[in-house]
């Protein structure tokens, strides 16, 4: 039944409005409304920026009440989020779900503009480390990141954009099951040239499975001062503290249907991390310049168990950042707009990990893996990079973009232990210890980034883009320097991907929809062979059309979607389980995916929502010998204005109690594998504004 409702609603749209628009996520909202600061660091409106951004407004936002981030930007063309325990998540934007030490790479998370993580120091749940349950917007870009961007936004970026300091006064409270609760207020006040806004969510709850609860709290602290010489400060700061009880993977060809889904093998794991940033954006125009200049610090701690390997050792692992963003721009005598800027950052990082017990599990790997102390090293990095952009109007209709970055990322690393193969304490495993400490090094990559775009006004309702540019990310540190079996040294390069994509966009008073065509070829890609071996041993393709439209049927009613066909295969001979897998799918990579929204605007105070999430089938092994079926699962949200001041709103998530998995797995050690997905659920809140 769910697959007949998706068909007939997908059937509706393209009927209707030749297919659907990533420039606006309802067909309530015109795209003219919209502005963006992720295509060049600089407010600028949607409509007439050339690049694949989507953005989930701050009204689509409160009408979400998204309790994990992937509820939200699951909606977006091109992206698929998928969920593990409590607040960890995995990252695709037109790739393959992404794994691995450093494969977190491939996207950069931002919050205000401002990386959450260093360059070298990833990890692939950064998004529990930015403030969206309180954003005044979240941009996506597909593809690789422009010129402004650099390293690590080779699929793609997210930046969540905080609101405006000033005049705020809001409190929400929400109960959900299995004793969730959860408190979100903003509180600010506008003293005429100095504004202030505080920003808190909190939320605690048991989960859902055994032994599986979160603690969480957010805090930002936004400021904006204006001084008597006309600079702009703009600013504040950003911390994050999660304590979280990690349920593990499920194992079992389908275990994610049936009793045994709420069950928790790994209740010893864990998770604690805490992330701050502060930063202030100086701004001026001095003469034909607009200048912006954001120096920033950061901070992350984080301790857990990785449960998913044998022996569970306990990761420890922090680093320290201090940078500076700035950007120049001008609009020189032909009418173009030039921008030219520099990007420095250093940090210091460290990763210990140790075993505490001995290793459980076959004679093989009581002997190989040891127990005691794994790795302890410190990396120093350096970031340097400069970037220029170019835009002009060629004629009335036709525009040309250019841009350049060049970057330059240099690590130093230091081994705090003994050298090579061995336990801690020098003695050598009896079958070879699994963890090698290279020696102390050094490494360098320096890398371009161009970028080509065109875009044609067909008319006033149509436009046409292409876009060709390349993204680029530095090896990890993780990748370098945390190394196995008998390799020491890892030799890697920069992983680099070209991009050639075609975009349409059409926009009418009630409707609009966009078309975007890719095709994206990624080489040096990064990976461990059969030996866990690091090498850069592997090119994939990626071809994939996303599809996003929105319209209003009638004045009450509306419908926006989106649908992404994508095709991610291996390109070079490589062996995996025996088998060469070039032209096999990489694995965790649906063929395709997508999300259909009915909106019903009965009176002014009442709004509903139904939501479909369609989850198409995908290998979950290089080798294509398993696959997880897929799944549809129905959202309904519902919000009531009683007044001005007081909103209620209830959010009944997996509407029809579908059993399914967030996350499909597949180990030669455990076969199939799974995050469940949650049953259906309530969750009851009200929004009081009292400012």
């Amino acid at each position: 039944m769910r697959q007949g409702i998706y068909n007939s609603l997908l059937s509706a749209i393209v009927t209707t409005s030749i297919s659907t628009s990533a420039l606006a996520q309802n067909g309530l909202q015109t795209i003219e409304e919209i502005t963006v600061t992720s295509n060049s660091r600089q407010s600028e409106g949607l409509a007439d920026i050339n690049a694949a951004v989507s953005v989930l407004t701050q009204d689509e936002l409160s009408g979400i009440a998204h309790t994990h981030a992937q509820e939200a930007l699951n909606r977006l063309p091109g992206v698929s989020i998928h969920r593990n325990n409590g607040r960890e998540s995995l990252t695709a934007i037109r790739s393959p779900v992404l794994t691995g030490a450093g494969a977190c790479g491939a996207f950069l998370i931002a919050e205000n503009g401002i990386p959450v993580r260093s360059n070298g120091f990833c990890n692939v749940n950064e998004m529990f480390d930015t403030h969206s349950e309180n954003a005044e917007r979240i941009e996506v870009v597909r593809g690789p990141g422009s010129a402004f961007w650099g390293s690590n936004a080779v699929h793609g970026l997210i930046n969540v954009v905080l609101p405006k300091a000033g005049n705020a006064g809001t409190l929400t409270m929400e109960q959900g099951p299995w004793g969730s609760k959860r408190v979100k207020t903003q509180i600010g006040k506008d003293y005429g040239n100095f504004k202030q806004l505080m920003l808190f969510n909190g939320v605690n709850e048991q989960g859902y499975r055994e032994n599986s609860g979160v603690d969480q709290q957010k805090l930002s602290w936004l400021y904006n001062y204006t001084s008597s010489s006309g600079w702009n400060l703009d600013g504040g700061f950003s911390y994050f503290n999660l304590n979280q009880e990690t349920a593990g993977y499920i194992v079992g060809s389908g275990s994610y249907e049936g009793d045994g889904r709420d069950g928790n093998p790994n209740p010893e794991a864990y998770r604690d991390s805490v992330n701050g940033r502060i930063w202030t954006s100086f701004s001026k125009s001095l003469g034909d310049w607009d200048i912006v200049i954001t120096p920033y610090a950061r901070e992350v701690n984080m301790n857990f168990m990785q449960h998913f390997l044998p022996g569970k050792p306990i990761e420890d692992t922090y680093h320290r950042s201090i940078g500076t963003q700035s950007a120049f721009y001008k609009n020189l005598a032909n009418g173009a707009d030039f921008t030219m800027g520099f990007d420095i950052e250093g940090t210091d990082g460290k990763l210990m990990q140790f075993q505490p017990n001995p290793t459980v599990g076959s004679f093989f790997l009581r002997n190989h893996i040891p127990q005691g102390k794994h790795y302890d090293f410190t990396v120093k990095s350096r970031q340097l990079a400069a970037f220029v952009s170019y835009e002009l109007n060629l004629t009335e209709a036709l525009g040309l973009s250019l841009g350049l970055r060049a970057e330059e990322m240099d690590y130093e690393y230091d081994n705090l232990m003994l050298d090579g193969r061995t336990n801690d304490a020098g003695i050598p495993c009896r079958f070879g210890c699994r963890y090698s400490r290279p020696s102390d090094r050094s490494d360098n990559f320096t890398n371009l980034s161009p970028k080509l775009g065109l875009s044609y006004k067909l008319s006033d309702k149509y436009s046409l883009k292409f876009r060709a540019q390349r993204g680029f990310r530095a090896p990890q540190a993780t990748e370098l320097y945390r190394l196995q079996n008998a390799q020491n040294i890892a030799d890697l390069s920069s992983v680099e991907l070209d991009s050639y994509e075609f975009q349409f966009n059409g926009t009418g008073s009630n409707w609009n929809y966009s078309i975007s065509i890719y095709s994206m070829d990624k080489d040096n890609e990064i990976m461990s062979n059969s030996s866990r071996a690091t090498l850069n041993g592997n090119a994939t393709s990626h071809r994939g059309a996303e599809f996003a439209a929105g319209i209003d049927v009638s004045s009450t009613l509306s419908i926006a979607g989106t649908f992404n066909f994508a095709d991610h295969s291996y390109e070079n001979p490589l062996i995996s389980g025996g088998i060469n897998i070039k032209g096999k799918d990489v694995d965790t990579a649906p063929d395709q995916f997508g999300n259909l929204r009915l909106k019903w605007l009965p009176t002014e105070t009442l709004s509903s929502e139904m939501e479909l999430v369609h989850m198409g089938d995908y290998f979950t092994n290089p080798e294509n010998t398993a696959k997880y079926e897929g799944h549809e699962v129905v959202n309904l949200r519902t919000q009531y204005e009683a007044s001005e001041s007081l909103l209620f709103y209830v959010n009944i998530m997996n509407l029809f109690d579908e059993e399914y998995a967030e996350r499909a797995d597949w180990t030669s050690f455990a076969g199939d594998r799974y995050f469940p997905g949650e049953p259906l659920r309530a969750y009851f809140g009200f929004t009081y504004k009292y400012r």
